[in-house]
């Protein structure tokens, strides 16, 4: 089963079309990763797919039914979104926030039981944010602000989860728990996992799904040895670069090209 469709999409802000005509397919439990140069659409494109704005032209569907046919409630047990940057209104304290990934699940009364307060502990335990539950947001750093919320979204245990730029924020040892994490929940829990990511390395290892996107267009999806080649790459982002085979994983591996020196 397919978990996300889209065909035809387009987008378009006042006279400026974002996205053009695009079809895509991402299926179930699939490790699937947007790539692509700055300004290229890719955080405009996750949130369509997610329902986070609105298509002018196109279908999406997911798991065979319409994106608009299902109720907020409904699409809000089916979908977890992370955003690029989260803003907090309210002082909270981690361990209430990760809780209110549990809303769309509690019954009619609103109230938190065992079971919902379990979940969360797990939720910051897996993103090592568990230290952190009585502190507030705006005492965080920027990553681990970004941890709490992958955490608030795992809480919600939703079938689909989309992440913008997920690891932006966080050091080297954190980038790969998350990518880890989220490999694990694809593996375990049959969520599938669509994000956006600036480090094609980083995607190239985890992704089972990689989707190019330059200027709001698809140049190429597939598998990451279909889809990192030098001639598309250099193509897209518009300098010299070097991709070979990364040692340890077999993976393919990108490395920008600086000026003084010269591809062979």
């Amino acid at each position: 089963m397919t978990a996300v469709s889209a065909r035809n999409i387009s987008l378009s802000h006042g006279s400026c079309e974002i996205l053009h005509g695009l079809t895509l397919a991402v299926e179930r439990k699939n490790f699937f990763v947007i790539v692509g140069p700055n300004g290229a659409g890719k955080s405009t494109l996750l949130k369509t797919l997610s329902g986070a704005e609105k298509i002018t032209e196109g279908t999406i569907s997911l798991f065979d039914k319409p994106q608009n046919h299902y109720s907020r409630q409904e699409l809000a047990r089916l979908v977890a979104i992370v955003p690029q940057e989260f803003a907090e209104n309210f002082p909270f304290k981690v361990a209430d926030t990760v809780l209110m990934g549990r809303s769309p699940h509690l019954g009619l009364l609103g109230r938190e039981q065992k079971r919902d307060y379990d979940i969360a502990r797990r939720a910051m335990e897996e993103t090592d944010t568990i230290h952190l539950a009585h502190r507030t947001l705006n005492e965080l750093s920027g990553g681990e602000k970004q941890r709490v919320i992958i955490a608030r979204a795992i809480c919600q245990q939703p079938k689909i989860i989309f992440l913008d730029e997920p690891t932006a924020a966080l050091d080297l040892a954190h980038q790969i728990r998350i990518m880890d994490l989220l490999d694990r929940l694809r593996r375990k829990k049959n969520i599938t996992v669509c994000m956006v990511s600036h480090d094609i390395n980083l995607a190239a290892m985890y992704a089972d799904t990689l989707l190019l996107l330059v200027a709001g267009r698809i140049v190429k999806t597939g598998p990451a040895g279909r889809v990192l080649t030098s001639t598309l790459l250099e193509k897209s982002y518009g300098c010299p670069l070097q991709v070979d085979d990364n040692p340890l994983t077999g993976t393919k591996r990108v490395s920008p090209v600086p000026a003084r020196f010269k591809l062979p």
